[in-house]
Parts: C-alpha cells; structure tokens; sequence
C-alpha cells in the first residue's frame, strides 16, 4: 500500500532498526520505545488488522512472537515480563492501519507503562456469560 508507513519501512524507503526478517515478517523496534527493547512485529503483506488475516499468514506472523519474544528476554537478563499488545481499530488504539503486534518489555511495576482494565463482573450472571459463550462459539464454528 503506497501511503502505507509500515510498507514503506519494509521496503526500505524509511529506516528502521530492525531486528528480525524472513520472507513473511519483519520485526523492527518501536521508535517511541515505551520500555527498552520494544518491539515490533508486522506481515510483509499489507492486512489492516486482525480481521483482515487468512489463516496461513497468521500462523506464519503469530510463530514468530516467542522467538523473538525470547530474544528479547536473552537480550535484557533484567527484564521480569512482556506485554504482548495488539490493536485493532481506532477504538482499540490502534494508530498505524497496518496489522502490528507489540513487544513490550517490562522491567518492574515503575517502568513507565500501564495498562487497566475495568470489571463488569457484577453485571453478568452465569447465564448471560453462557449466553455470551454461545453467541461467540456459534460464529467460530461457522468459520
């Protein structure tokens, strides 16, 4: 995609600094670097997000997050844990309309990232969660 930032770093007409490649994806670090070493892993073939994956290219990007996730941890002996981030969509955050999975390392409670995540868990009785469950299972199965 030509206006595509994310195509143009894998094409290599803006720099990078990368840190993995293959044939299927490229992985390259976070120039705002939230926390030391985050990174990013994207396709080389153009999709916008998660929904827009066949199955083979999201084994082939997916297969690479513990490799280069335990680079990472090889990397930084210091680091305690890793957030592995995905955003899809404006509403999710997402800012770059080319699918990318984050690697954030994370060194201690203090290392400048956060994430909350509010409860609803008063709002549903078994049943509608079993209600959910069967909406969601009923749509996986049809592909």
């Amino acid at each position: 995609m030509e206006d595509c930032i994310f195509c143009k770093i894998i094409a290599g007409d803006i720099p990078s600094y990368k840190v993995y490649e293959d044939e299927e994806v490229y992985a390259f670090l976070d120039i705002t670097q939230v926390t030391k070493g985050h990174t990013l892993i994207i396709p080389k073939k153009h999709v916008t997000d998660i929904f827009d994956y066949e199955d083979t290219l999201a084994a082939a990007v997916f297969a690479r997050v513990p490799k280069i996730a335990k680079a990472l941890e090889k990397a930084f002996p210091e680091m305690e844990g890793l957030n592995l981030v995905n955003n899809n969509k404006e509403i999710a955050y997402q800012s770059v309309f080319h699918s990318h999975i984050h690697l954030i390392p994370r060194y201690g409670k203090d290392d400048d990232f956060s994430m909350h995540f509010g409860s609803h868990m008063d709002e549903y009785t078994e049943k509608d969660l079993a209600t959910l469950a069967e909406t969601i299972k009923a749509q996986v199965s049809q592909g």
